[in-house]
Parts: structure tokens; C-alpha cells; sequence
């Protein structure tokens, strides 16, 4: 005890004294105590039993686990005391129940009792797929694909991107068809720029091994995952081998496998399923530009029939098209023209609409100068037409809803006069015949023949500029015809710097295109691409054109765009076929083609089998590719048979002198790379430019440069 002392109080000693003596008393009288013995003061669970004795009233209960309750009955206690209801606790236990007041001003938060609280490992995958599901229904409630397109490249996290792809087609396919065509154009949007090939791909994989859960939740599941997985095909976005691999990879039982059937039986395999698949859903998200016109012509004959005015202005802005309301002035004119009872209603829809301030007075001019440049054909079915145009500017003016401006750009009779010189004049009027007129015929050398007698090569930027604003604003059969003539002409006689400074005319006005063409800034950039695909122009063309732009030009981001879809995965075969394709062909597939019927000519064919060939390739613009192999091959074989070929196909005019040019100056050009395989390939091109000059295959300002004039005089010698 007395080690144990100089721990204690003086209070703590004494009731250790008072302890001391109850203890001594207990142990002296194994019976209860008396009401005259003094009342211990600490519980008896301290008392130690006796010489390990047992009595009789503890039932053979050692002491120091009982106590003797008020009513006179011992209750085991627990082991060590500091127990139980009624007593004070241990001996030295100075801290009572152990409780930390927070609200004492000497707490310290070090006393608390240690805690260990478990805590949720947070899973990246996890909050990705979060994060996506509110961008998916941000972008379902706006439509804005850019700003979907921004915000997923601003999660980052793109090894995640098939769980992205997973998520939006499954959130679709239980929505109505507004937002399944959302989903696909968006998927559409995204490829390439922003989800690799490879992730859509494993996406779509995803989904369909999740396709029996997903038929859990939706009925239709098969059919519309099917369409869903055709939808990509036909948009590029999924190779139409994905079906193949991805059939080997599921159970047959399994309802993943019951899609790819659905969607290669019932959808790929199905004619003309490229516009069934797409229509499906109702089409693009946006209005074309035909729709929009067709709306307004509606709305328009609607008002002359009604005369209700304000019901008309709704009508137009219920349109949303404010950029394309010159359409609205240019069609309402035209429509008071044609029926002269409607003139009075049309001018106080035109005078409403302004001072409304529904139609801009820049969209009323630009209405206007459409009107008057149009005047020459419209006369043809309107011979009043200059006369009553004349009459209503005056009028416009006076009234106050077209503003005076407008006479700057014109004359007194109305039409616009054009500032360039008269040439430049008769030549723009002249080419919207000749492009009217390909379209129609599709017929290319009669096309060429017509620019030639032109007799204006400087001129042929604008022609391109032309050829491509007429194509953007009809179907995708005439903007084919426009890429397709586009490579014939780079072949026969518009230059890599007519092209260029073409496109580069083209971006400058892409802004006003827009006005006219919806969606101008994506089908210029399809038309550029197309372009770097077919060899017409190389991809460091779209640098140069990028670099001649002017500052903050719209047409830079188009020129961007370009590039992205160039640097695609197999963006020779998507783009290629991006207006539903002439040949469906790669040029790589092309040239492969090309050198298998050279070879097996080489091999002991027929001349005429292998013109058959060449004309079946349908490329008559991509013919000097033929030229230029064909050489090659004679070169390495140190036989002339291919000139026989090359003869044959000139003869029968299937390859032209401008392709023959071309073919012998590609080899010209790479003379120097050839030499390192052939050594006498200088001495070689000498010979068959000769030959060739005196068959008249060449261009009469076909040459060669010193060294290879040097090597023919050696040769001579």
C-alpha cells in the first residue's frame, strides 16, 4: 500500500482506511451484518473471500462477486467491481463514467476515444459513368453536339469512352425517336475526333453483350440495338466486318447474336437500306435546306389565301431561321409577281415583318439582291418580271422597310451591276449553264470541252467555287458529280494552285454560303477532304489554304475539320463514300486494282481484256495512275509489252493525252527515288518519251529537264 500511496488524496486515503476496517469486520463474522454496524461506504465487491471458504449464504458464490442488495439478497456483481446499478465504481476511478464534455472548457480532442470509420474507395469508372449520364441528358434537352463534344473531351478519361457509348445508345433506346436520331448523329459527330474507331467498336460490343438485360427493361430491345448497329454502318462509323467478328465472339443463344442477325437480314441487306436506315428515326435532327424552303412556300400561299397577317409573322418565327429570312423576302416577291392580286398583301406582310423587327434590313436586302441577280431567268417564266421589280423598290424604300442601301449595288432598271470586267461576267453566266448542264448528262469530256472553248484558264478558281456552291445546295448524287468532275479536271487542265486558290475563295465567303446553305461549313469541309482522298489536292494544300485565310475566318475551323476527317482510321473508304460514292473505292484500293490487271496482263493476257478492265475500274480520272504503273512495270520487266497496252488504250481514246501527260510526268517527277531500284530508269524514260512524242501520246509542252536531256545524248552516243 505504501507504494501505492503517494498516488492518492487525503480524501482517497481515509476511505481506504474506513474500506479497511469494514473488510477486517466482515471477515471476522461470515454472517450479516447488524443495523448497528457501521455502513461501509464502498460497495462490497472489494471484500476478498476468506481463506478461500464458501459460505452457505452466497450458495458457494465467492464473496467478492457478490453484493447485498436493499432487500437483503446477494446479486453477483461483475468481475473487477466498477459495475452494476447503485454503485460508485472502482476503487481510484476518478474519472466516474468516462465522459468527455465537449462543452468543458478544458476539452481536448486528443481524449476522444480512437474511431475507425470506414470510408468508400472512390472507383474512377464510377464517377465517369455519373458524370456521363448528365452530360447525356444535357445534351438530350439541348441538342448542342458541339458543346456534348466539348464537355466530353473536357472529362478526359477516354480509355472510358465504350462505357460512354454504352450509356447513351442504352438511355436512346428507351426514349422516343427524337432522341435515338440524336444518339446517332452524335456517335457520328464524335467518331474519330473525339472516340477512336477501335472504342466505338467495343462500345457497341458492350451493348451487345448486355442485350439480355437490356430486353429486360425494354420490350423492343433486339430491333432497335439492330438498328442502331446499322445506323453506325451506314454512317462509317462501324466497318460492316464488325458483324462478322463480333457474331464469333457471342453464343448463338444469346440475344446479342439475334441482333446482328436483325440488323444484317432485316436492315444492311435490305434495298436501298442506306435512306431506309436513316430515315427511320425521323431523319436529321435538323432542318435541310429544302425543307426550310418548302415551309416557307407553304406558309407564304397560306397568307394569300387567309390575309391574316399576324398569323403569318408566327408562322416565321416559329421557323427559327433567322439568318434565312432573305428566302422569305426573295419568295414573297416572287410569289407577287406571279399572282398580281397578291401584291398588296405581300408588301404589308414585308412592311409588318420589318418594322417588327421579324426580318432583320440586312436580311431584307440580301432578299432583294437575290431577287435582281435572278431577274434574267425568272423573266423567262415572268416576262413583266424587271418591270414589276422596278416597280416595288421605289416603293420598299418609300414605305421604309427596304432601306436605301440597297441602290448602291444597283441600277436604275434594278439589276445588280457587276464591278468585275465584262469577261468575268459572261463567264459566271456561262458556267452555271455548262455545271446545269453536267448535271444532267453527267458527262465529263463534253464539260471539259466547254470550259475550253471558254478560253479563260485564269478564271478557274471560280469555277470550282461554282461547281462546288451549286452541288452543296442540291442532293448528295450532284455533290458526287461535283468531287468526281473535281479529280478529272485537276487530270486535264485546272492546276494544284487553281484548286487551292479555289477552296481558299470558298472559305473566305464561307459565311455568306451559310446564309444560303445550312450546313455549308461541314460540306466544305467533306468537299476538302474528298479532295486530299482523290489526290487532287495533298494534305499540306490544306495548310496553305489555312495560312491564306484572313484572321478569326470561319473557314479555318472548316479547313480543321478537314484535317480531322483525313487523319481518321480508314478515312479513305468513309469519305470516299461520304455522298453515297461512285466507285465505293479507296484510292489505295484503286491502285491495287490497277496493278493486279497490269500483272496479269504482264503475265500473257489479251490487250483488249485489259482495257476491258481498266474501263470497268469506272476511274477515267485516276487513268495516269495506269500510265505511271504500266512504265514502272516496263522498266523492271526490260520488255516494251506495256507500251503495246498504253498504245491501245490511246488509240481507243480510254486514256487521254492530258492522262498520258500526267502518267509520264509523275514518273518524271520521281525519277530520282526510281533510279535507286532501277538504275537505268533515266535512260528508260528518254526512250519511251520519245516514243511516246511520236505517237502523239504527249502534250507538245511535255519535256524533260537537263540531266534527263543529257542522259539521252549519252544514250545516243
Amino acid at each position: 500500500m505504501a507504494s501505492s500511496e503517494g498516488f492518492l488524496t487525503e480524501e482517497q486515503r481515509e476511505m481506504l482506511k474506513i474500506a479497511t476496517q469494514n473488510a477486517d469486520i466482515l471477515s471476522s463474522s461470515p454472517k450479516s451484518p447488524s443495523p448497528k454496524s457501521p455502513k461501509p461506504l464502498l460497495s462490497d465487491h472489494h471484500v476478498k473471500a476468506p481463506g478461500g471458504g464458501k459460505t452457505s449464504a452466497t450458495g458457494g458464490i465467492a464473496v467478492r462477486h457478490v453484493r447485498r442488495s436493499h432487500s437483503g439478497k446477494y446479486i453477483r456483481v461483475k468481475k473487477d467491481g466498477a459495475g452494476g446499478k447503485g454503485t460508485w465504481g472502482k476503487l481510484l476511478d476518478t474519472d466516474r463514467e468516462s465522459i468527455i464534455d465537449r462543452n468543458d472548457p478544458n476539452y481536448d480532442s486528443g481524449e476522444e476515444p480512437y474511431e475507425l470509420v470506414g470510408s468508400t474507395v472512390c472507383d474512377p469508372l464510377d464517377e465517369y459513368k455519373k458524370a456521363v449520364v448528365s452530360l447525356i441528358e444535357e445534351y438530350f434537352s439541348t441538342g448542342d453536339v458541339d458543346v456534348a463534344a466539348t464537355d466530353l473531351r473536357e472529362l478526359g478519361s477516354n480509355e472510358y469512352h465504350p462505357y460512354f457509348i454504352k450509356r447513351l445508345v442504352s438511355m436512346a433506346m428507351d426514349r422516343h425517336d427524337k432522341e435515338k436520331e440524336m444518339a446517332s448523329v452524335l456517335l457520328s459527330a464524335l467518331y474519330a475526333d473525339v472516340i477512336s474507331s477501335a472504342q466505338i467498336s467495343q462500345g457497341f460490343f458492350m451493348l451487345l453483350e448486355s442485350a439480355d438485360d437490356l430486353e429486360v427493361d425494354i420490350l423492343d430491345a433486339v430491333d432497335i440495338l439492330a438498328l442502331f448497329i446499322a445506323r453506325a454502318v451506314v454512317d462509317d462509323i462501324l466497318p460492316p466486318s464488325f458483324i462478322t467478328r463480333a457474331r464469333k465472339m457471342l453464343p448463338e443463344s444469346s440475344k446479342g447474336f439475334q441482333v446482328l442477325q436483325t440488323a444484317e437480314k432485316s436492315y444492311l441487306s435490305a434495298p436501298h437500306h442506306a435512306e431506309l436506315v436513316e430515315k427511320r428515326w425521323g431523319g436529321s435532327t435538323h432542318l435541310t435546306v429544302e425543307e426550310v424552303k418548302k415551309k416557307i412556300a407553304d406558309l407564304l400561299r397560306e397568307y394569300v389565301e387567309s390575309g391574316d397577317t399576324s398569323e403569318a409573322c408566327r408562322c416565321i418565327r416559329q421557323l427559327g431561321v433567322s439568318f434565312f429570312h432573305h428566302e422569305v423576302v426573295k419568295r414573297a416577291l416572287v410569289l407577287a409577281m406571279e399572282i398580281r392580286t397578291a401584291e398588296p398583301l405581300i408588301t404589308k406582310l414585308l412592311k409588318e415583318a420589318a418594322e417588327e423587327g421579324l426580318i432583320s434590313s440586312s436580311q431584307m436586302v440580301k432578299g432583294f439582291v437575290r431577287l435582281a441577280e435572278s431577274l434574267d431567268d425568272l423573266a423567262l417564266d415572268i416576262p413583266s418580271a424587271k418591270t414589276l421589280f422596278q416597280s416595288l423598290v421605289p416603293v420598299a424604300i418609300s414605305e421604309g422597310w427596304l432601306d436605301a442601301s440597297f441602290l448602291k449595288s444597283s441600277g436604275k432598271d434594278g439589276e445588280v451591276q457587276d464591278k468585275e470586267d465584262e469577261k468575268l461576267w459572261r463567264f459566271k453566266k456561262e458556267v452555271v449553264t455548262i455545271i446545269h448542264e453536267y448535271f444532267l448528262s453527267d458527262d465529263i469530256p463534253e464539260l471539259i470541252r466547254s470550259l475550253e472553248d471558254l478560253a479563260a484558264p485564269e478564271f478557274n478558281p471560280i469555277f470550282l467555287k461554282k461547281l462546288i456552291t451549286l452541288a452543296m445546295d442540291r442532293k448528295n448524287r450532284e455533290k458526287e458529280m461535283a468531287s468526281v468532275l473535281l479529280s478529272a479536271l485537276h487530270i486535264e487542265i485546272f492546276s494544284t494552285e487553281d484548286i487551292v486558290n479555289g477552296f481558299v475563295m470558298l472559305l473566305e465567303s464561307a459565311e455568306d454560303t451559310a446564309l444560303d446553305i445550312l450546313d455549308a461549313s461541314n460540306e466544305l469541309a467533306l468537299f476538302l477532304a474528298r479532295a486530299v482522298i482523290d489526290d487532287v489536292l495533298a494534305p499540306l494544300n490544306l495548310e496553305e489554304i489555312a495560312s491564306r485565310l484572313p484572321p478569326n475566318c470561319s473557314g479555318s475551323e472548316t479547313v480543321h475539320v478537314a484535317r480531322s476527317l483525313v487523319a481518321a482510321r480508314h478515312a479513305g473508304e468513309r469519305i470516299l463514300r461520304c455522298w453515297g460514292g461512285g466507285t465505293g473505292w479507296a484510292v489505295e484500293d484503286a491502285k491495287d486494282k490497277i496493278l493486279k490487271l497490269l500483272e496479269e496482263y504482264e503475265s500473257g493476257g489479251v490487250v483488249s481484256e485489259a482495257c476491258q478492265c481498266i474501263r470497268d475500274l469506272a476511274m477515267p480520272f485516276f487513268n495516269h495512275e495506269v500510265v505511271k504503273k504500266a512504265l514502272v512495270m516496263a522498266m523492271e520487266k526490260k520488255n516494251d509489252r506495256m507500251l503495246d497496252l498504253l498504245q491501245e488504250c490511246f488509240s481507243e481514246g480510254l486514256i487521254t493525252i492530258n492522262q498520258m501527260t500526267k502518267g509520264f510526268g509523275r514518273i518524271k517527277d520521281g525519277l530520282d527515288d526510281l533510279a535507286l531500284d532501277i538504275p537505268n530508269a533515266k535512260d528508260k524514260l528518254v526512250f519511251y518519251v520519245e516514243y511516246a512524242k511520236e505517237r502523239g501520246w504527249l502534250l507538245p509542252s511535255f519535256t524533260l529537264s537537263a540531266p534527263e536531256a543529257s542522259s539521252n545524248l549519252t544514250a545516243s552516243s
